[in-house]
Order: structure tokens, then sequence, then C-alpha cells
């Protein structure tokens, strides 16, 4: 049997799992969606939001990218931000890293690997930010997995930074952020920070809205 054609089977699988336990299963689902949580994750297969969480279909708006980048002329990622914030009203974005990152591990690297570099260039930039302390460490394992938990909050503090974040705050909706990072070789996650409304920002980041009360 063809790989694609397990999917396929799988999936009239879970259907019927579904539909054993409720009838209107799909039918419910089919109607809105409210999700709390935003997920920006990394691409790799190891990491499914939903499996990690334990999370239903519905409860969570899922972004990924490799290695789960915040990026100010991402207009994907923007996109997937502003529809959460503005129109789904999630409370929580989550940014979700995972050790063993083969995205952070090239980015380590000198391997030229064509388009890619342009992308893993965000992640040497925060290489560079903390390079006493990495290079600091005794060994690459160790680099790695320090850098993956760098990476996240410094995509943390770039999701404050956004003018999407900026004016949830500013207008009173109650968003966190969240930076976590996922273990592969214990199924744990890693709560490394979290940045409730209102946390300051440099000061050269910061955004003013005419269209908030008391603006005008």
């Amino acid at each position: 049997m063809e790989s694609y054609k397990k999917l396929l089977l799988a999936n009239k699988a879970w259907v019927q799992d579904k539909l054993n336990v409720r009838e209107d299963y799909f039918l419910r689902m089919a109607d809105d969606q409210k999700p709390d949580f935003l997920w920006i994750g990394c691409s790799d297969s190891r990491v499914p939001a939903e499996e990690v969480t334990g999370t239903e279909p519905g409860e969570l708006f899922v972004h990924r990218n490799i290695a789960n980048q915040v990026l100010h002329t991402d207009f994907n990622m923007l996109s997937v931000l502003q529809y959460a914030i503005e129109v789904l009203k999630v409370n929580h974005v989550i940014v979700c890293g995972h050790y063993g990152c083969g995205g952070v591990r090239n980015a380590m690297s000198h391997k030229h690997l064509g388009l890619i570099n342009k992308w893993l260039r965000n992640i040497k930039d925060v290489y560079r930010m903390h390079q006493h302390e990495l290079d600091g460490l005794p060994d690459t394992a160790r680099k790695l997995s320090r850098l993956v938990e760098l990476n996240v909050q410094e995509q943390v503090w770039k999701l404050a930074e956004t003018s999407f974040v900026q004016h949830a705050w500013q207008a009173g909706h109650p968003l966190h952020i969240h930076g976590w990072v996922y273990d592969l070789q214990t199924g744990l996650i890693k709560d490394q920070l979290m940045l409730k409304p209102g946390t300051p920002i440099e000061d050269i980041y910061k955004l003013e809205f005419d269209d908030l009360p008391g603006e005008h």
C-alpha cells in the first residue's frame, strides 16, 4: 500500500472513533471555532501541537514554521497573529520551541543551505546577542539546548513588540504571551517565561494608537 493511502485510512478510523463517542461531533466542530490559544511552533513533525498538549480540534489556533520564528516581515505569521487576537479573541499566545531543533542546529553552523540561510539568519542574531554566555558552555549539545531556549525567549519579546499585541494590551485585552520548550526525549514541556498584559517593552518599540479611549 502506498504511504499516503495509509493516511486516508487512518482518517476514516479517526472519524469513526469520534462518531462512536458523539454522533454530532463534527457538526458541532463545523459551526465555528473559539480557541483560547494561538500556538506558534516549529514545523518539526515530532512536535504536533494538539498531541503534546492533549487538546481537541477547536482549542488551538496553530501556526508553524522552521524554528518557531516571529518575524516582523513574515506576513503569513502576522496575519495569523492579527486574526487570532482581533477576530478569535484568544487570551494566550504560545511560542513553543523544542530541544534538538534542526533549524537552530543549522543556524549554529556555517553550512550554506540556500534560501533557508536567510531564515536562519534571525537565529544567528540571537546567538550573537548571547554569544558570551553560549561560548562559555562546555559542549555543542549544551549550546544547542540553550540557544533553543534563548530563541524562544527572543520570539516572545518580538510578539510583545508587534502592533497587534500592543493594541490589545492598551485596549484592556487580557492577552498573555508564553514561551515554552518541548523535550523530545521526555515529552514534557518546559515553561520558560510569560509576559502578562501590559508588560513593559523597550521604549523604542512602543506604539501609540489613536482609536483607544482617551487617545483622541
